[in-house]
């Protein structure tokens, strides 16, 4: 239990520490909740970042993860993510993969997969969703995270 809650906490310390990149026009990961499942613990996490292509307005939104293996054995962990605009949208598979988490270890942020979007006429917000198993084992909840899809 003790070892539980210190693997959240080192999670949530490894959230926030996370900084905007070096690249002047990278984006900033944000990160939500966690969730755990068989010893693997994760956090959903959210970037964007807002482009032009010719006279439009775009935006690309990348999820990732963060995973945590308190288990006192390396183990695989499968992941995806999904996506939506929140206002009446349907969730979409962006993507998905499989990695290897040493024990008692933590990896990530992690990409899983991205989409563009065109910026509509308002600040609309859009969200993530990502779950994992460890390899043969059950899935996790949902963990997300949510971002304005065009804010400069």
């Amino acid at each position: 239990m003790r070892l539980d809650r210190f693997a959240a906490t080192l999670a949530a310390a490894a959230c926030t520490v996370l900084a905007v990149p070096a690249d002047a026009h990278a984006a900033a990961i944000a990160c939500g909740g966690s969730v755990s499942t068989q010893g693997i613990t994760a956090n959903g996490c959210i970037s964007a970042e807002r482009w032009k292509d010719g006279h439009v307005f775009m935006r690309n939104i990348t999820a990732h993860t963060i995973v945590t293996n308190t288990r006192p054995h390396a183990a695989y962990v499968e992941y995806e993510a999904f996506f939506r605009v929140v206002s009446g949208g349907h969730w979409v598979k962006i993507g998905n993969g499989r990695t290897l988490v040493q024990r008692r270890s933590t990896v990530g942020p992690i990409e899983i997969g991205n989409t563009d979007r065109v910026c509509g006429p308002v600040n609309v917000k859009v969200e993530i969703r990502v779950h994992v198993r460890p390899a043969g084992g059950a899935w996790s909840n949902w963990t997300g995270a949510a971002t304005s899809q065009c804010q400069t």
